[in-house]
């Protein structure tokens, strides 16, 4: 019997998986809380205070501990810094300083960077989801009437 155990594969680093987890649980827990709580209801002084506390620890996991962890991850585990080079399948990228065609020279450290931009753009869509939601929660939409070949509304009379 062969033990395999997945956090030990090249490219997973639990620290950086267990805060991606945690800072999206943490920030789609206002969901449940939001249906919960009554919309016409105005929020204390206390309130709102933990509720600002709350948000600004979801926002201090996703935008500094997240990403942090990955470039971490990237440069301690996977190796991916400045010295080395991206050649592609087939040596295709190989830049025309180290004897290639290709007349850039791409390295790993600017992949890693645009991992780092896209944990951004996606916590910032989450966060932006969210308030949306939350503003938005309660509205009804008016049901629409059944209209008349002529475009007016037909009302039932009682």
């Amino acid at each position: 019997m062969i033990a395999i155990d997945p956090l030990r594969w090249p490219g997973m680093n639990q620290a950086f998986l267990v805060s991606l987890i945690v800072a999206t649980l943490l920030a789609l827990v206002v969901i449940p809380y939001g249906k919960r709580r009554p919309v016409d209801k105005k929020a204390s002084w206390g309130e709102a205070m933990v509720a600002s506390v709350y948000v600004t620890g979801v926002m201090f996991v996703a935008f500094g501990i997240v990403p942090h962890q990955w470039i971490d991850h990237a440069d301690k585990d996977l190796g991916w810094d400045r010295t080395n080079l991206i050649y592609g399948p087939g040596d295709i990228l190989r830049p025309t300083a180290e004897g290639g065609w290709f007349p850039i020279t791409l390295q790993y450290e600017a992949v890693r960077d645009i991992i780092v931009v896209l944990i951004h753009v996606y916590f910032f869509g989450l966060l932006l989801f969210l308030w949306s939601w939350w503003q938005k929660r309660g509205e009804t939409t008016a049901k629409e009437l059944e209209t008349s070949t002529y475009g007016r509304p037909l009302v039932k009379k009682v």
